[in-house]
């Protein structure tokens, strides 16, 4: 059998949909259980694991994901590409509630996370991982492909900046972030690309705006329009991974 995908769902994905569960995971790190147990199954015919990183019913908040023992666990299944999905806020443009993206760098503004394996604990290795490029180019030029295959519009590539959440940020933190050079925020994508990163793991972000940052425009209910921008873009989602999945059979 071919090395798995790994798709990490986020918020709007708990359960990914045409998914053919063969079996489910229960896994003990050295970090604890992940948020899930890991799900093997088959994906338009093909092998994936999924893990909803938010745990079952979506009732774990982002600052206290376990993201060590989510990455340490898939890992120990020999995964060697992750495709994370992430619901995020829109900063630049060109990137509206319903679109998706695929960041190129990151910056961190989360606090209090154990943020690496290197945590100074017996036998811990010291690793001082590079993080240029934040995200795997191959795996990226690969989801461009299977988005171009699949018809699915790109918005385009981006910074994608983490905050701790789970509140929503202040509109005075947006122009922050603006100014700092993001165009899109999330609550979740660090330390999850640093620990793949210590892990070798090819790691890549397929951002989904689901509504625009604080203060940039609108004005009507926020939390609507975050629920219709998840079912619009999470449509195109799955049909740009199906196309993924496929393609990477296809070149094997």
């Amino acid at each position: 059998m071919n090395t798995p995908l790994a798709l990490i769902g986020g918020t709007g994905i708990n359960q990914w949909p045409g998914l053919e569960v063969v079996r489910q995971h229960r896994i003990e790190t050295p970090w604890g259980p992940p948020s899930a147990p890991l799900i093997e199954g088959r994906l338009c015919g093909q092998p994936v694991v999924f893990l909803p990183r938010h745990g079952q019913g979506h009732k774990i908040p982002p600052h206290a994901i376990n993201y060590r023992a989510n990455i340490a666990a898939l890992a120990s299944m020999g995964i060697t590409r992750v495709v994370a999905i992430a619901a995020v806020g829109g900063i630049a443009d060109w990137f509206p509630p319903g679109g998706l993206a695929l960041p190129d760098d990151l910056i961190d503004y989360t606090s209090g996370r154990d943020h690496s394996y290197s945590d100074g604990s017996p036998g811990a290795p010291l690793d001082h991982v590079e993080m240029t490029p934040a995200y795997d180019p191959e795996l990226r030029a690969d989801l461009r492909l299977a988005a171009a295959a699949s018809g699915v519009e790109l918005c385009g590539e981006g910074v994608l900046g983490v905050t701790n959440g789970p509140r929503l940020e202040t509109a005075a933190e947006i122009r922050r972030l603006q100014r700092d050079g993001c165009d899109m925020v999330g609550m979740t994508g660090m330390p999850e690309a640093a620990l793949a990163r210590e892990k070798q793991i090819a790691y890549a972000c397929l951002a989904v705006s689901v509504n625009w940052g604080a203060g940039l425009k609108g004005g009507g209910s926020i939390h609507a329009e975050i629920d219709a921008s998840i079912q619009r873009g999470m449509a195109q989602v799955q049909a740009l991974i199906n196309a993924l999945v496929l393609g990477a059979h296809a070149s094997t």
